[in-house]
C-alpha cells in the first residue's frame, strides 16, 4: 500500500498501536506462553519458530490491559507479521480469555484485528474456532459493555466475518483492504480479478459499514469520545432545576414558515452548540446509509445518549428521508437498548421519500418496525420535535417517556399543503387546514402529544446557540429525570401514554 505520492504507506505493528491508543506506560500483557500446537519437527512447528523469530512476537495476537485517557480498557490486537496474522486454535483460545476477562471485570474491550483469516495448517479445528470468539465477544455485549473495533490492513476471512464485524462502533485504518475474501484466493480460484476499490476501508465506509477512517493517532481519540459516552454513569447524576417556560402562541402557518427556514438550527448545529463528546455514527452497519437520519453518541450536560435525528439540510440536498435512513434509526435503537443508554430522537423532516426504490426498499414496514421498537424499548427515550414534523417519517420517531416541541415545532399527518390538496384539490388553503389541524405546539401539548414547549426568542434562526444551549439544558433535565425511574416504570408509563391518547375521560 502506498500513499498518493507514491511512497510506501508505515502501519504500526500491534505493539506500536497499542502504545498509540493507550496513555503511555500503562500497558499490561494478560498473555501466557502459548502451547506449540504442531508436533516437534513437523513442518508447522519449523513455520511457528521461524513466524516468532522474524516477527518477535509468540503468536498472531497479544492482549492486556491498559488505560485510555486514565479510564481502563481491555484490548486485544492481532500482529500481522506473525503468519498473516491468522488465527488458530492457540490464538483463539488467547482472544476468548480475554474477551471473558474483560467481560467479568466489566471493561470496555477494544479489538484491532489485523489478519488473512483462519490458520490453514490447522484446518477445520481452527475454521471453528470463530464461533467461540464471536460466542464470547456477544456475551460481552450481552452484559452491556462496549466494544469498539479497528479494523486494519488486512482484515479478511473469517476474522472479519465475526468478532471484526461486532463493534459497537467500527473504525478502519485508511486504505486497508477489508474484505470476506482476499483478492488473491479469488483470483486464484474463479481465474479473474476481484474489482477494485471495493474491499477498501474508504468504500466501506460510503455503504454504512464502518463509522470512520482514522489513523491510529485519531482512532486514540475516537475510542476515547465513544466511551466517554458509552461508560458514563447513568445512576445518580443530580438533576439540575427544571426549565421554565415561556413559550409565545402564534398561528399555526407562522410556526411552519419559520420552521423551513434555511438558517433555522439543525440537529447537527444541536450537536455543535449543545453537547459534547460528539461520536457520529456512520451507516447501518449492513451495507446501506441515508445522508437524512444522522446517528452518533452524544452527551448533554452530564447526560448520556445516542442520539439519531432527522437532518432536513442533507434531505434537501440529498434526497429525502427512504427505509436505509430507518434502519439506520433502529441500528440506534439496538445500540441504546443493549448497552443501557438513553435514546434521543429528533423530529425534522418535510416527509418520507416517495419512490419506487422506498416502496420497493420496505419503507412502509420500516415505518411500522420504528414504531414498535420504540414503543416497547427499555431505554429511556426522549424525542424532541425540532422542526418540520410531517407524514410517516416524523411519526417513526415520535413515540418517546417524554415529547419536547421547540416553540415552532410542528406534527401533522403531511404537510398542509398535501392535506389541502386532497380536501381542495389546491394547495391554496395550506394555512386554513394547518390551523385546524391542530399541528402547533401548543395544539400538541394540549392534546397529549407534547409534555414540554422549549420556547424560541423569538425565532430559534436568530438565536441559535442560545436556543440549542436551551434546548440541551432541556434535554439534560429530561433525561436525567427518567434515569432516576424504574424501567418498568418508564414503560408501563409510556404505554399507557400512547394507550389513552385520544381518549376524553367519562
Amino acid at each position: 500500500m502506498t500513499t498518493p505520492d507514491g511512497a510506501a504507506l508505515k502501519r504500526p505493528d500491534a505493539r506500536t498501536l497499542i502504545d498509540t491508543v493507550l496513555d503511555p506506560g500503562s500497558w499490561k500483557s494478560w498473555d501466557e506462553p502459548p502451547r506449540d500446537p504442531a508436533p516437534p519437527g513437523s513442518a508447522y512447528a519449523d513455520e511457528l519458530a521461524a513466524a516468532r523469530a522474524r516477527s518477535g512476537y509468540d503468536e498472531s495476537v497479544v492482549t492486556g490491559e491498559g488505560l485510555l485517557e486514565g479510564r481502563r480498557v481491555a484490548v486485544m490486537a492481532c500482529e500481522f507479521s506473525f503468519m498473516a496474522g491468522s488465527i488458530g486454535v492457540v490464538a483463539a483460545e488467547r482472544l476468548v480469555r480475554a474477551v471473558e476477562r474483560a467481560t467479568a471485570e466489566r471493561l470496555p474491550l477494544l479489538a484491532a484485528p489485523a489478519s488473512g483469516g483462519t490458520r490453514m495448517q490447522e484446518g477445520a479445528l481452527a475454521f471453528v474456532q470463530m464461533i467461540k470468539i464471536g460466542a464470547a465477544v456477544a456475551g460481552h455485549r450481552a452484559a452491556g459493555l462496549p466494544y469498539i473495533v479497528y479494523l486494519r490492513h488486512p482484515t479478511t476471512g473469517g476474522v472479519f466475518a465475526s468478532w471484526g464485524s461486532l463493534g459497537h462502533v467500527t473504525a478502519a485504518e485508511p486504505g486497508a483492504l477489508i474484505g470476506f475474501l482476499g483478492p488473491r484466493v479469488f483470483e486464484s480460484l474463479y481465474g479473474y480479478p476481484f474489482p477494485e476499490g471495493v474491499q477498501v476501508s474508504e468504500n466501506l465506509f460510503r455503504h454504512g459499514l464502518v463509522d470512520a477512517v482514522v489513523s491510529a493517532e485519531h482512532a486514540r481519540a475516537i475510542a476515547a469520545r465513544a466511551l466517554a459516552v458509552l461508560c458514563a454513569p447513568t445512576r445518580g447524576l443530580e438533576r439540575g432545576p427544571e426549565p421554565v417556560e415561556r413559550p409565545v402562541e402564534v398561528e399555526a402557518w407562522e410556526a411552519i414558515s419559520r420552521s423551513r427556514r434555511d438558517d433555522r438550527p439543525s440537529v447537527r448545529a444541536l450537536l455543535k452548540l449543545g453537547a459534547s463528546d460528539v461520536t457520529p455514527l456512520n451507516g447501518t452497519g449492513v451495507g446501506e446509509n441515508d445522508p437524512g437520519l444522522l446517528l452518533a453518541l452524544a452527551r448533554f450536560g452530564a447526560a448520556p445518549a445516542v442520539v439519531l435525528g432527522q437532518d432536513r439540510r442533507r434531505q434537501r440536498t440529498g434526497r429525502q428521508l427512504g427505509p436505509a435512513g430507518l434502519r439506520v434509526a433502529r441500528r440506534g435503537m439496538h445500540l441504546a437498548s443493549e448497552l443501557g443508554l438513553p435514546l434521543v430522537t429528533v423530529i425534522d423532516t418535510a416527509g418520507a421519500e416517495l419512490s419506487k426504490a422506498s416502496e420497493e426498499g420496505g419503507l412502509a414496514a420500516e415505518i411500522a418496525r420504528c414504531l414498535a421498537d420504540l414503543v416497547a424499548l427499555d431505554a429511556p427515550t426522549v424525542c424532541l420535535l425540532l422542526g418540520e414534523g410531517a407524514g410517516g417519517a416524523a411519526l417513526a420517531l415520535l413515540p418517546a417517556d417524554r415529547v419536547l416541541c421547540a416553540q415552532h415545532g410542528w406534527l401533522s399527518p403531511l404537510p398542509p399543503e398535501g392535506a389541502s390538496a386532497i380536501l381542495y384539490r389546491t394547495i391554496d388553503f395550506a394555512p386554513e387546514i394547518a390551523k385546524a389541524q391542530g399541528v402547533r405546539a401548543v395544539d400538541l401539548q394540549r392534546d397529549g402529544i407534547v409534555d414540554r414547549i422549549i420556547p424560541e426568542f423569538p425565532d430559534a434562526a436568530y438565536e441559535p446557540r442560545p436556543f440549542c444551549e436551551r434546548v440541551a439544558r432541556t434535554l439534560e433535565y429530561e433525561i436525567t429525570g427518567l434515569l432516576n425511574r424504574p424501567a418498568a416504570d418508564r414503560l408501563s408509563t409510556r404505554l399507557a401514554r400512547y394507550r389513552g391518547l385520544g381518549l376524553r375521560p367519562d
